[in-house]
């Protein structure tokens, strides 16, 4: 069934998060059929019986459709709040002194638990908190064993359990809790295919939380944290794709270098041949309205033609109104931007160097063969993906087949981009290989008789790594008498 199915009209991928507005499975299958191409299970809400249930309605979805769908189970990570108030709150005056300690007393105007010991090390005079994602700012003014003397820059209401963010400094905490270890084994045991890391200071969080993994699923690695963004090359050879998660991200630098740090994170990643998402506040007007704001269209736009893999809504279909209208805006913004005739200069913007393996500079010639001789398609296949992504890097003006006889591939390969993957049995020969290339091109609509393809695959067959093999065949038309 999946070998007929049409690719989708766009190159990019969208990555729907579910909630409340989007648990049945017909409105997940009118997701699928509107361009969601993977599904966001977030970990912050919900129990695993919730989760379980989405996820076994996403396998339905998938089956009923014939196209390989990814789910994403995005971890918690560390929440840092503020204790509970007396009266629920304070009012918080700019310049006024303002006390964070480890006492469990209810605060007030003056003074509140900070339950976190941690901070009380890690903290030094200069610092600053951003309490409530930003809307209040405490500067640290002296730290001593039990408490922290801040000054308050940005005033306002401060409440109980508020969140806070601290920019200045590596916080000495582990990336995964109590609670993401046990969501983590959760979400492996229900066989999803990424999961989605949070709070990545440094490799060491990710290089723990794969090690937890054991190869049981991707690992998609949100950066989110001033710090991460330090040791980007080091969490990007660690992990198998990152997220750019500008919501942290945006409360923790200044709003102004979002954008920059956002393509760098993006060509980053390119570079590197890992998928790249931009996640986010994309479409945040249509969790309450039908159409976009022109300027989250553009934000849209932006990501897309700075060659994301994938982008990404959050409220928009979890709890907003129209899950069903934001994800066929983010598609129709998609074939907008990769229809207009300057995209392929724009997402090729980005120099990326074929590097010294064999595997890479076989998709890199594969790339350019395509383009010479006008293939209808790259045809790879791989047990891994790797093949596939090292085709997707080239951002080549060609569809991409991935042929794999392991669904967990065929479903990780739903966040990579121009990638259209098909679950068939393995190849045997160098003959068997030429021959089902030509079968399923035309069975899924990407070529027609008369058109080339451009083949790339590892010899022997069935060995992960070993792509060594650029080939070209002509369709004849006749290809499907051959079955």
């Amino acid at each position: 069934m999946t070998a007929h199915l049409q690719p989708r009209a766009r190159r990019v991928k969208i990555l729907a998060t579910l909630g409340p507005a989007s648990n049945s499975l017909e409105v997940i299958m009118a997701l699928i059929a509107a361009g969601a191409d993977a599904f966001r299970v977030n970990m912050s809400h919900g129990a695993h019986a919730d989760h379980a249930a989405r996820i076994a309605t996403v396998r339905e979805a998938e089956k009923a459709s014939g196209r390989p769908v990814a789910i994403l189970a995005d971890l918690q990570g560390p929440k840092l709040r503020v204790g509970r108030f007396a009266g629920g709150s304070a009012q918080l005056e700019a310049g006024q002194a303002f006390r964070l300690d480890a006492d469990a007393t209810p605060g007030d105007a003056t003074r509140v638990q900070l339950p976190h010991k941690e901070l009380f090390a890690a903290l030094k005079p200069g610092a600053r908190l951003l309490v409530d994602d930003g809307r209040l700012v405490l500067r640290v003014m002296a730290v001593a064993p039990e408490t922290i003397d801040t000054r308050v820059e940005v005033a306002g209401r401060i409440s109980d359990m508020k969140g806070v963010n601290v920019p200045d400094v590596v916080v000495p905490l582990p990336a995964l809790t109590a609670k993401d270890r046990a969501d983590l084994g959760f979400a492996l045991d229900q066989n999803v295919d990424w999961i989605g890391l949070s709070f990545v200071q440094r490799p060491e969080d990710v290089a723990e939380a794969r090690a937890l993994i054991g190869g049981r699923a991707a690992l998609l690695a949100k950066i989110e944290k001033p710090a991460a963004l330090e040791r980007l090359a080091e969490i990007l050879e660690l992990a198998d794709a990152v997220m750019v998660a500008r919501g942290d991200l945006g409360v923790e630098l200044p709003p102004e270098r979002v954008p920059p740090a956002q393509k760098a994170i993006v060509a980053a990643a390119r570079q590197c041949g890992k998928p790249v998402v931009v996640a986010t506040q994309m479409l945040e007007s249509m969790i309450d309205a039908p159409t976009p704001t022109r300027a989250e269209v553009s934000d849209v736009a932006t990501a897309i033609y700075d060659g994301a893999d994938a982008v990404m809504l959050s409220a928009e279909s979890a709890v907003g109104k129209y899950p069903l209208a934001a994800v066929a805006m983010m598609d129709a913004i998609a074939r907008s931007v990769e229809g207009d005739a300057s995209y392929q200069a724009r997402v090729n913007f980005t120099e990326i160097s074929a590097g010294s393996s064999t595997a890479s500079a076989i998709s890199h010639a594969a790339a350019t063969i395509a383009v010479d001789i006008g293939a209808a398609a790259i045809v790879c296949f791989t047990i891994t993906g790797s093949t596939a992504l090292r085709a997707a890097r080239e951002r080549a003006p060609v569809p991409i087949l991935c042929l794999t006889p392991r669904a967990s591939t065929a479903r990780r390969m739903a966040l990579a981009w121009g990638v259209h993957s098909v679950t068939t049995r393995d190849v045997a020969s160098f003959e068997e290989m030429v021959a089902k290339s030509r079968r399923m091109a035309l069975r899924t609509h990407l070529a027609r008789a008369g058109q080339p393809l451009v083949l790339i695959a590892g010899v022997p067959f069935s060995t992960p790594g070993s792509t060594n093999v650029v080939h070209v065949v002509r369709l004849t038309g006749d290809e499907l008498k051959d079955r």
